[in-house]
């Protein structure tokens, strides 16, 4: 089986050298799908992954990693596809729902100069009502050491410091695989590395 890995925004596909490490090691054949959001748009990155989806379903099977926003790039690109899915998909830290800290800081004008378009979709209701749901089997990865009390902008709710553990989901129904990591770096963590190699093996929603 083949994996593609796909970073998150203000990442390179450095952030993911660990991980891709970890997982040859256990045999998988990997990629790298980089993207640059200073650069190029929403939409021209989901064309670019859907393109390169198709073809690597084209070799067989194969499964797909994805660090916070790569998750949404996921969704975006499998919507519709004619091609096989991918057997499972593992998003890490993705925000499927709006984050609130996207929202709280598109009212500054560093956030805004920083995520550009990017920043106005993160923190757009309509942009993730859009969203389309995965039609392929999926686990989502959720951090909880993030800060909560009275000053945390998510109150007790367990979050990564990024991410709150409610905006991961997708459907109500989901249940998110929490680990005690923070957003940025989980995917070198060694408990979220064999997580994932746990899930690639035996699969788990």
């Amino acid at each position: 089986m083949r994996i593609l890995l796909i970073h998150g925004m203000g990442h390179t596909s450095l952030s993911l050298l660990s991980l891709e490490w970890r997982l040859r090691q256990v045999g998988w054949a990997t990629e790298q799908f980089a993207y640059a959001a200073f650069l190029e748009s929403y939409s021209q990155i989901v064309e670019r992954l859907r393109q390169r989806l198709q073809e690597i379903a084209s070799q067989g099977s194969y499964s797909i990693v994805a660090h916070s926003l790569g998750g949404l790039l996921t969704r975006s690109a499998l919507d519709k596809v004619k091609f096989p899915l991918p057997e499972h998909v593992i998003m890490l830290g993705t925000p499927n729902r709006l984050p609130r800290l996207a929202a709280l800081g598109w009212q500054l004008s560093p956030f805004q100069w920083f995520a550009d378009r990017w920043g106005f979709h993160l923190a757009s209701p309509k942009f993730f009502a859009r969203l389309p749901p995965l039609q392929s089997a999926y686990t989502i990865i959720a951090g909880t050491e993030g800060p909560i009390g009275f000053w945390s902008p998510f109150g007790f709710e367990l979050n990564d410091g990024i991410v709150a553990l409610s905006e991961t989901i997708i459907l109500d129904s989901d249940r998110p695989l929490k680990l005690p990591v923070n957003h940025t770096f989980m995917m070198n963590v060694l408990t979220v590395q064999e997580t994932i190699i746990q899930v690639l093996r035996h699969g788990k929603k």
